[in-house]
């Protein structure tokens, strides 16, 4: 996983909960609650796409060697399916065959930032600057993992 520091933690932790109904109810369940997972409303500062596990674990290695940073990912329980967050508004406009997405009127699973729990958890942790995943980025990166997964090259190789 990619951690944030105490300090990024505790910013990553006031950004997600920014979108709650009650940032401090919020709060106190990550606290509180012995799974350390908050559900959250997508579709406010973020959406989420959701990508299947093979699917989404080689994109985010490609994304790894794109950039820096990818933004936030998180995976579920045995990596069956991997999130993507992503600029709100995205869901509305994505077409892609086996993804799914959670947008405006959506809720998710969240871990509270930088804490293992046995089931969410992040790949990639919130920053808590609200840097997200570039969807044109993102799209490009799922290609060239699929080009990788069924046995191509994955990328111009000229040929």
């Amino acid at each position: 996983m990619t951690g944030t520091g105490a300090s990024g933690t505790k910013s990553a932790m006031e950004w997600l909960a920014s979108v709650a109904p009650d940032p401090d109810a919020c709060r106190w369940e990550w606290e509180r609650n012995p799974h350390g997972v908050a559900l959250l409303p997508a579709g406010l500062r973020w959406d989420v796409l959701i990508l299947p596990g093979e699917l989404g674990g080689a994109t985010l290695d490609v994304l790894n060697r794109l950039v820096d940073r990818p933004g936030p990912v998180l995976a579920d329980f045995g990596e069956a399916r991997i999130g993507f967050f992503v600029p709100p508004g995205t869901v509305t406009r994505w077409l892609g065959t086996g993804v799914r997405g959670a947008g405006a009127g959506t809720w998710i699973v969240v871990p509270y930032p930088g804490r293992v729990t046995g089931g969410v958890r992040w790949l990639v942790a919130p920053d808590g600057t609200g840097t997200l995943n570039d969807a044109s980025l993102l799209e490009l990166a799922m290609h060239e993992a699929a080009g990788l997964l069924a046995g191509g090259s994955g990328g111009s190789d000229g040929v």
